[in-house]
């Protein structure tokens, strides 16, 4: 309907953020594209936060995440940090991923301010918007991330799991809404830094930019730019592996559902080539072949 007759035939039967987002990535003429490591699609971070003390388990299509909080010495104190979570931390994950792939480095330059970092992921400055950043970007260098993956022969995975070996720390008595970062760059952890490489999934930039907010749209997004286009026949995926990824914090499948197909309604808006059915008598949703997000798949 947008393609047809623009923005404003289509407020007249959908709903307007749907419309705005659509709109948004289909009227992108920049193109440019992010990336993500293809664990990341497989699985995902949780949506609200968890005790501080407390560690995340996730299960996907043949990947399980593991991620247990840690501690950072701060000025005289170590620190403990919860498990990241959220709409920012993914953000973030995003950007020092697309980062390190874009300049085949795991040094990633920040600039010295909040301000600066804040501005190159596209993230418009304000005191509560950098508030969350900054404690996400800190249980983001605090925490232990592990994947494991099914191979031939058995199972492996990342045998350290870290993310970040250095930076991503502020200044805690820094009382600014923008506070400053210890150290202008962040040096990912090597593990890390060469699996994400080495298995990156791009993604559009304008999308995630209209999915920053929208942490389970944003984790169904990359989920089927990675599947999406790989998929060579139609792949029906159950509730209760739809919940077992994506489900953190529902206890059971059916109190997951709405919410999850509402997650879906806006990652389809920002995916206007994903072919997803909602499979009959409740058994789930229907994966079919479709164009990547970027419209042809990138070498890495």
């Amino acid at each position: 309907m947008i393609i047809a007759g623009g923005r404003e035939a289509a407020l007249s039967s959908a709903d307007a953020n749907l419309v705005d987002i659509a709109a948004g990535v289909l009227g992108d003429e920049q193109g440019t594209h992010g990336y993500t490591y293809s664990g990341l699609c497989l699985t995902a971070l949780p949506h609200r936060r968890i005790p501080d003390d407390q560690a995340w388990e996730r299960v996907g299509h043949k990947m399980r995440l593991v991620v247990e909080p840690g501690r950072l010495q701060i000025g005289d104190h170590l620190r403990l940090f919860g498990v990241p979570y959220g709409a920012r931390a993914r953000m973030i994950l995003i950007y020092l991923i697309t980062q390190a792939v874009r300049t085949n480095s795991r040094e990633i330059a920040l600039g010295r301010s909040m301000r600066a970092w804040l501005e190159a992921m596209g993230v418009s400055v304000g005191g509560e918007t950098a508030k969350a950043f900054r404690e996400q970007a800190m249980r983001i260098a605090a925490c232990s991330m592990k994947f494991f993956w099914e191979a031939e022969g058995g199972a492996a995975g990342f045998d350290k799991g870290g993310v970040v070996r250095r930076g991503l720390i502020f200044d805690d008595n820094d009382d600014r809404p923008l506070p400053r970062l210890f150290d202008e760059a962040v040096i990912l952890d090597e593990v890390f830094y060469h699996t994400a490489r080495q298995h990156p999934v791009p993604l559009l930039d304008a999308a995630v930019r209209h999915l920053r907010d929208r942490s389970m749209s944003l984790d169904i997004y990359v989920w089927l730019a990675y599947r999406l286009h790989a998929l060579a026949k139609p792949m029906p995926v159950s509730w209760t592996a739809l919940h077992a990824q994506f489900g953190g914090g529902f206890k059971e499948p059916r109190f997951f559902r709405r919410p999850f197909l509402e997650a879906l309604t806006v990652a389809l808006a920002a995916y206007p080539d994903a072919r997803v059915e909602i499979a009959n008598s409740g058994a789930g949703v229907i994966l079919h072949p479709s164009r990547p997000p970027i419209g042809k798949l990138l070498d890495s």
